[in-house]
């Protein structure tokens, strides 16, 4: 809250100088400062979402078994960007302030919060290509590229929670081309430290390398529809988006690449961590989107492999410490339509299946009102999912609200 108040303070006093305020729409950030010579500029804006969730096991011998419910402030986050000095060379800036975005403390990141979500610098240095550097998401599955404000459901799926790369520290490069008239083309390459946000040690592995290539035949989307998800954006003529992934993290030290659990092992037995297991993962992701009038289709393929996925060492006192990299696939696929009046009615179907656990299926409906788009919305959706060669399955119910400013 402090942090919060100091960065609200500070925002406020430029505009008791002698900057330029312009006004903005609902949604598109509180107000932006504009320097008078326009050398450089900021925007401000912030978000919150507020989610009540809902769930129950179920037995095929028993039933609905008791529920369990939480209500929570799902995201609450503070956001800034701009140019400095030329408009060619911009920055963004967000923060997250609510427990699920801080995360867990540990070691790795000095003990602190994760407050830091990005913050990166885009310098356009020549035509189409721009050069990233900082934190902030890499060029992976299109669902986690999307921003959580832009979701068709209150959130991202199964594959995602499992699969994706999230956010790093390091650089990358950006292309785009044309042939013809409208089919455009994307190049996106990364190289990241590979163990994920906010880290202030060594890298303890190698690095990561991320590859990614999109093509949209029919030209681009209204308003870069393509990491929108839903309708909100009528086309009137169906637009197509198709993304290919490939990622490779080199001694990777975490069990989901750059995401997930230490693989670390204590060989005295003593609570002190005297190394870590490191497995060379790879990780392909393909997926399209494709919008016409109300209509939207988003599908998602994911798989995860390592050059040594079992890992063990015998500690000192004759015991062993094992790690797993969790390998496997999964496939996302989800449609909906928009209505006139912004009602959503949408679904959602996910499968699962990672080597050594029970492969399991998700199946959501959700119901969405976009009052103004995604800045202003309440969404909510109904979950069903099974675990094969198991009696016991889980019914979840969400309902949220967005308020995007």
């Amino acid at each position: 809250m402090r942090v919060s108040l100091i960065v609200l303070s500070v925002l406020f006093s430029y505009t008791l100088l002698s900057q330029d305020v312009v006004s903005t729409k609902f949604g598109k950030g509180l107000y932006n400062v504009v320097s008078k010579d326009s050398s450089w500029s900021m925007k401000f804006g912030m978000r919150i979402q507020s989610l009540y969730v809902g769930e129950w096991d179920i037995n095929d011998a028993t039933g609905i078994g008791q529920g369990s419910s939480n209500f929570m402030i799902r995201r609450s986050r503070l956001k800034f960007g701009g140019h400095a000095f030329s408009p060619k060379l911009k920055y963004k800036i967000e923060l997250g302030l609510s427990n699920k975005d801080l995360g867990k403390v540990d070691s790795r990141g000095n003990f602190a919060p994760r407050m830091i979500l990005d913050a990166v610098v885009k310098w356009n240095f020549y035509k189409n290509f721009t050069l990233w550097a900082g934190q902030t998401k890499l060029p992976g599955n299109r669902e986690r590229v999307v921003s959580s404000a832009n979701l068709q459901f209150v959130d991202r799926s199964l594959l995602n929670s499992k699969f994706n790369i999230d956010r790093d520290m390091g650089v990358q490069l950006r292309s785009h081309f044309t042939i013809g008239k409208q089919f455009l083309v994307r190049e996106m390459f990364s190289i990241a430290q590979g163990e994920g946000r906010n880290l202030v040690q060594d890298n303890l592995g190698g690095f990561q390398y991320t590859s990614r290539i999109e093509i949209l035949p029919m030209g681009a989307f209204a308003s870069k529809g393509d990491y929108v998800c839903g309708a909100t954006k009528r086309e009137e003529k169906p637009k197509l988006a198709i993304g290919v992934t490939y990622d490779y993290n080199d001694r990777a030290v975490k069990d989901r690449s750059n995401q997930g659990s230490y693989m670390s092992y204590d060989t005295n037995d003593d609570g002190t961590i005297d190394g870590y297991f490191m497995s060379n993962i790879s990780t392909v992701f393909a997926d399209l989107m494709f919008k016409y009038r109300g209509f939207s289709v988003m599908a998602e393929y994911a798989l995860r492999d390592a050059d040594k996925v079992d890992h063990e060492e015998t500690n000192d006192d004759g015991t062993v410490s094992t790690a797993s990299v969790a390998v496997g696939s999964s496939l996302n696929v989800q449609a909906g339509y928009n209505f006139k009046k912004n009602w959503e009615v949408a679904g959602r179907f996910t499968q699962v299946s990672l080597t050594g656990k029970d492969k399991y299926e998700q199946y959501t409906l959700g119901l969405s009102k976009y009052v103004v788009g995604h800045k202003l919305k309440v969404q909510s959706d109904v979950s069903y999912r099974r675990k094969d060669n198991s009696p016991d399955s889980g019914l979840m119910y969400r309902l949220q609200f967005e308020l995007h400013f």
